[in-house]
């Protein structure tokens, strides 16, 4: 047990919250472990219907995962980084698979493992303050937890986009492109949950779906959401810059000079994961990213990003390539290489 996971059981449903407030909900390894206890039991009991999931506070969801631990470990050269991975990426497989109807009430920042624990169940609920993010690529990393599987699901422009860039998307634009799948205004979330729990849940989605329409509403629809997305159908990451430098207005000078700022070793592998992910299952893809993360744990871009925008906080970091045009594709290949042991990747 961990008081940083507080959980009920409320008539048929079993309700979850994320509890560091102060942390933006990230998430630890103990959380990760508790979440999938829960899951799991819950899942067996005959007399919970449906399951929820929130964040505590009025600022997040959840901002992520524990990446200072990552990077003290990988440092050290212990066995924790790898532990977390595979916890965490067996609890999004078993989100993914779950048998019951699984809600996540996605209000305020949902970024890092706060995507993976929302993106990959059937109800994504937005707030008037959802705030999505894959910022990955800005600490020398890549959009793990399932990004490599959800995001070209979205469209492979609109995924680069996101993945590259570490754009933010806001309440209509999550609607707008599916990250979210419903709206409720972020007053009526309490109203909501206490008639879940009030519901006759039986597992089935049309118990969820009748609670769910007496609240829904059709959401902000000012997403504003640029038309210029095409340049991030290109084939690689130097053709997408090419693209974006040759257009004219600030949105795509942005995204060129936001790219450009990332690590390029990064970025290179970004692209290449979410064009591979297309054509894979889900547990394919989590075992991929299982490798390419303890596989970026012997990068120098991995440790360089983590310090200049978590440690040190200086936002300067000397990345070991100039630029995205010198990195080869043997570089790429090589953190696609086979490290881990996919027999103990995943739950059974």
């Amino acid at each position: 047990m961990t008081d940083q996971i507080i959980s009920h059981v409320r008539g048929n449903l079993g309700h979850i919250t994320l509890n560091r407030p102060k942390a933006l909900n990230a998430l630890t390894l103990d959380m990760c472990v508790e979440l999938t206890r829960l899951l799991l039991a819950w899942e067996k009991d005959d007399t919970i219907g449906a399951v929820l999931i929130d964040g505590a506070g009025d600022r997040a969801f959840c901002a992520g995962g524990d990446v200072i631990l990552l990077h003290d470990s990988g440092k050290a050269g212990d066995d924790r980084a790898e532990q977390f991975w595979r916890t965490e990426y067996a609890l999004n497989e078993l989100i993914h698979r779950y048998s019951k109807p699984y809600i996540t009430l996605i209000d305020g920042f949902v970024m890092g493992g706060g995507v993976g624990l929302s993106v990959h169940g059937q109800y994504r609920i937005a707030g008037d303050n959802t705030l999505f993010a894959m910022p990955e690529t800005g600490i020398g990393y890549f959009p793990d937890v399932g990004g490599t599987y959800f995001l070209p699901r979205l469209g492979m422009d609109v995924g680069q986009w996101l993945g590259l860039t570490g754009a933010r998307l806001n309440t209509a634009q999550s609607l707008e492109l599916g990250v979210a799948n419903g709206f409720i205004p972020t007053e009526k979330h309490e109203w909501f949950i206490k008639a879940l729990s009030e519901a006759a849940l039986d597992g089935s989605d049309e118990a969820v779906i009748s609670v769910m329409d007496k609240f829904q509403e059709a959401g902000p629809m000012d997403s504003d959401l640029p038309g210029a997305l095409a340049a991030f159908n290109e084939k690689d990451v130097p053709s997408i810059l090419r693209a974006l430098d040759g257009m004219d207005g600030e949105w795509a000078a942005k995204q060129a000079a936001t790219i450009r700022k990332k690590s390029p070793l990064a970025l290179s592998v970004t692209f290449e994961a979410i064009k591979r992910g297309l054509d894979l299952d889900f547990r394919t893809a989590m075992t991929q990213e299982l490798d390419l993360s303890l596989n970026f744990l012997k990068t120098q871009d991995f440790y360089e990003g983590i310090r200049a925008q978590l440690i040190d906080k200086d936002r300067n970091p000397k990345w070991s390539h100039d630029s995205v045009e010198t990195v080869s594709s043997e570089q790429v290949e090589r953190l696609f290489r086979q490290t881990a042991d996919p027999r103990q990747a995943f739950l059974d």
